[in-house]
């Protein structure tokens, strides 16, 4: 396992409370790429896929607007991979595509006017979660993981708040996923599963939706210090940094009033069944 003394010791201390940014998560990223091993920048890859998800989404809705600059794959490598799947041929060798990008494609272009059973960002999200929660370090399955967990269980809480079918809005099939769905418990059965659940059910609890998501940025940035406290050099604290890198950025540039309207809009949207309203929260928190 590859030890990055030099770039782990050179990098600025930082904090969730820091009110500007050192680094921009791309920059940092363009400077991991002369000093990983192929094997760990894979390991970063599989993170900013997430990005590329967000601009295929972008590629069908939003094609006139730029993309993520984030995202690694252009929508010119997006076209030839939907006209490979079109035409019956097998998704063209491009080792910056993940192999669960073809398999969305070919659902959604077999599927696009159908009814929708979940959201086709929802597919897509669980997609990406099963492919990198597969990843053979363990610290980066692991979290991506407690974000599907997480995700999972705010949204079972939400659910049950308003009186919806869970089961439309959990995503994934691992424990946690199929325990939410089946169990009508306070804990959905989660009780010796998920450790951090207290904390994340008082987290749910706060009315203020800004003071919440630190909250959230806040367990998640324990729970990075505690998994590389004994891997101070190696990737994992690399992978670490960046993701604490993203948090930062993103309260710096958070709009408080704008995130109580879109979630506004978005309960909203959900108790109608409207699906504009989903589309204009994704649209808003995607910028």
């Amino acid at each position: 396992m590859s030890k990055y003394y030099a770039l782990i010791a050179g990098l600025p201390n930082i904090s969730l409370e820091d009110t500007k940014v050192n680094y921009t998560l791309l920059s940092f990223r363009e400077e991991l790429d002369s000093i990983l091993t192929s094997s760990d920048i894979k390991l970063i890859n599989l993170y900013f896929n997430k990005f590329d998800n967000k601009n295929l989404k972008s590629y069908f809705r939003f094609r006139d607007l730029d993309p993520d600059p984030r995202g690694r794959i252009t929508y010119e490598e997006y076209q030839t991979l939907i006209q490979a799947l079109k035409e019956g041929g097998k998704a063209p060798k491009n080792s910056k595509l993940p192999a669960y990008f073809a398999q969305f494609l070919s659902v959604y272009l077999a599927n696009q006017d159908s009814p929708e059973l979940i959201t086709w960002e929802d597919y897509l999200a669980s997609l990406y979660y099963a492919y990198a929660m597969k990843c053979s370090n363990k610290f980066v399955s692991e979290w991506f993981e407690l974000n599907l967990n997480i995700n999972n269980i705010l949204s079972a809480i939400t659910c049950r708040k308003f009186g919806w079918d869970k089961k439309a809005y959990i995503i994934g099939n691992n424990k946690v996923a199929e325990s939410i769905r089946s169990s009508n418990a306070r804990d959905f059965g989660l009780g010796d599963e998920v450790d951090y659940l207290p904390e994340l059910i008082r987290i749910a609890e706060e009315p203020d939706l800004t003071l919440r998501e630190k909250k959230l940025d806040v367990l998640k940035w324990n729970w990075l210090d505690e998994k590389t406290f004994f891997k101070t050099f190696d990737i994992e604290s690399v992978f670490a940094y960046m993701l604490k890198l993203e948090m930062i950025e993103r309260w710096v540039t958070l709009d408080k009033e704008a995130g109580e309207k879109t979630f506004r809009e978005l309960v909203k949207g959900m108790k109608k069944g409207s699906v504009s309203a989903l589309e204009e929260f994704k649209r808003n928190n995607n910028k």
